[in-house]
């Protein structure tokens, strides 16, 4: 019985801390939150793995501590994450991860700043011991900033589950935020399968946007549309919330079929290793095309995203000759809901047949596709659908190989293909400085970069549908110091770095053979250190050299004698 009694006390002390996640956390930010970005919000390659607050267009805002934990990681990258911090708190299982940070608390600063001059570089992760840098509930541990791959001021903020780093949606465990809003519905696309379905006569998927009337509500779909078959559907939609302009991911959504639910998905978590299948979950096709976001409501075979639930995998099967009646709901986080009902008509005919390929590739083998001067290798697990591969190369004479169409649509990988491209033509003597390029659809050029191997260049691509050729960067990047006279009053030293083709690989400076924590960020051409009396003999001659290097190996050194 006393068994029996402890077993209940802890399910209702366990259950009881469940129901209260969404009560236990403080916010980050000490301002009146809001939002600029939500969980699973879809991004380019990823879905967004934390909430982002807004800090009023402006840096250096108190960041503080959602709980008592200790800092379990630090990272610092000019890209990324930027200054980021991650603490456990062993008390909840949670990890709190705060991005894009103009700077540490001191204590941290000063740990981060030794760990950098240690290891001789800029960019560092570091993993302190469990309880080296605590932390209490409320304590400020940073300012808020616009570092590494950001867009503006803001708190890129995560809850992940510690043991296996999945993100949570973030705001399961904070106080609610004001919102009335419901989602947004603005298109709706009709997916004929491959030789089993067809949409108004054609084996191309419809795509219609939704106007809105007078008083702000969806329109009716804008043509008739009659479907043979199986066809899956896919919805373009946002969320809202009250007072911001901003638009953000739509949490729930549900479609239903003559009042039966035959497909939802509910982004509440996902593995960080799953991320790219937003690639999938997504019209890619139509991503790339139009940069607009058609979410598919039924699941490619290659798709293991854990927040589904279907009937036969959300894929619609139209063999009646009568109107089916169709109904999305779409639910943010707080529960405003969207309601938008149209119809179908199913009507007899054709079906197209699968069209002549000489490439077809199966999602779950592996693929290779070889002819002279160009290979491919798909590795297992790449493809999400089978595709028709298509190939063509035309004679470039402004590159050292043909100009090479791999694929005509775009198509995503998981994680990646490996291209070899053939040189017609090789004639530099240091094989670095060759690299494939991608070439854009206004005739720029990208660098992608790759390796020598058998006369070409082997490189890895995670996509399909992009032109590529072979040319080289000679050309070693262009060193500016920003006004070197003004360095000692400012106690700081500020050089501009350029490089054109392949991009900064690697840098480094050094004062008097010593070398120096320069900082810099990856919005600016601009790195910056600042004296560190504590680390500079004063009263003498500083030689400070600087050294940077691209992605083609090419090399630039500048050196600059002060005194201070």
């Amino acid at each position: 019985m006393r068994l029996l009694k402890l077993q209940l006390i802890f399910f209702l002390f366990f259950t009881s801390t469940l129901l209260s996640y969404s009560q236990q956390y403080r916010n980050p930010v000490t301002i009146s939150p809001a939002l600029s970005g939500n969980f699973g919000e879809l991004r380019n390659n990823h879905f967004h793995s934390g909430i982002d607050f807004k800090t009023q267009q402006v840096v250096d805002k108190p960041i503080i501590a959602i709980e008592d934990g200790y800092v379990s990681r630090i990272s610092v990258s000019p890209g990324g994450y930027g200054l980021a911090l991650y603490v456990d708190h062993p008390s909840t299982g949670h990890t709190s991860v705060y991005a894009h940070l103009n700077s540490f608390s001191r204590e941290i600063a000063e740990w981060v700043k030794e760990q950098q001059y240690q290891q001789e570089r800029f960019s560092v992760i570091l993993y302190p011991e469990p309880g080296m840098l605590p932390v209490k509930k409320g304590e400020q541990i940073a300012l808020s900033g616009n570092t590494g791959s950001s867009g503006g001021p803001h708190l890129h903020f995560e809850i992940r589950d510690t043991h296996t780093e999945e993100p949570l949606d973030a705001l399961e465990f904070l106080a609610k935020i004001p919102d009335t809003r419901k989602p947004d519905i603005q298109g709706i696309t009709f997916y004929p399968i491959l030789e089993k379905g067809v949409v108004n006569g054609s084996g191309n998927p419809v795509r219609l946007n939704i106007s809105k009337d007078k008083a702000g509500n969806p329109s009716p779909l804008g043509r008739n549309i009659e479907v043979w078959g199986r066809i899956g559907v896919g919805v373009k939609a946002y969320d809202r919330m009250d007072g911001q302009n901003n638009i953000y991911g739509v949490k729930h959504i549900r479609l239903f079929m003559d009042d039966r639910q035959i497909f939802s998905s509910t982004i509440n978590r996902f593995s960080f290793a799953d991320t790219r299948m937003l690639n999938t979950f997504i019209d890619f096709e139509d991503w790339r095309k139009q940069r607009s976001f058609f979410m598919k409501s039924f699941i490619e075979p290659g798709n293991t995203l854990p927040f589904y639930e279907a009937e036969n995998n959300g894929y619609i099967d139209i063999d009646e000759e009568r109107p089916y009646r169709f109904r999305y709901e779409l639910e943010d986080h707080y529960g405003n809901r969207l309601t938008y009902n149209f119809t179908v008509d199913g009507k007899s005919q054709s079906i197209p047949q699968r069209p002549d390929c000489n490439n077809w590739m199966a999602w779950n083998l592996y693929n290779s596709y070889m002819e002279m001067g160009f290979q491919l290798q798909i590795p297992k697990g790449n493809l999400y659908d089978d595709i028709c591969f298509f190939h063509s190369s035309t004679r470039s004479p402004n590159h050292y190989s043909d100009l090479h169409r791999v694929n005509d649509t775009p198509v995503p990988l998981h994680n990646r293909a490996d291209m070899w491209i053939g040189m017609h033509t090789d004639t530099l003597l240091n094989k670095k400085n060759y690299g494939i390029v991608r070439i854009n659809d206004n005739a720029s050029e990208s660098w992608v970069g790759g390796e020598y191997v058998r006369g070409g260049i082997k490189v890895s691509i995670r996509e399909l549908g992009d032109r590529y050729a072979i040319s080289a960067d000679t050309i070693a990047p262009v060193i500016t110091p920003i006004e070197p006279a003004t360095w000692v009053n400012q106690k700081r030293i500020r050089i501009r770095l350029r490089d054109d083709k392949s991009g900064i690989a690697s840098f480094r400076g050094e004062i008097n053979g010593e070398y120096l924590l320069f900082t810099h960020d990856s919005k600016s051409s601009v790195y910056t250190y600042r004296f560190d009396d504590t680390r500079l003999n004063r009263g003498e001659q500083q030689q400070l050299v600087f050294i940077a290097v691209d992605g083609a190996g090419n090399r630039s050194e500048y050196s600059y004698t002060f005194f201070y």
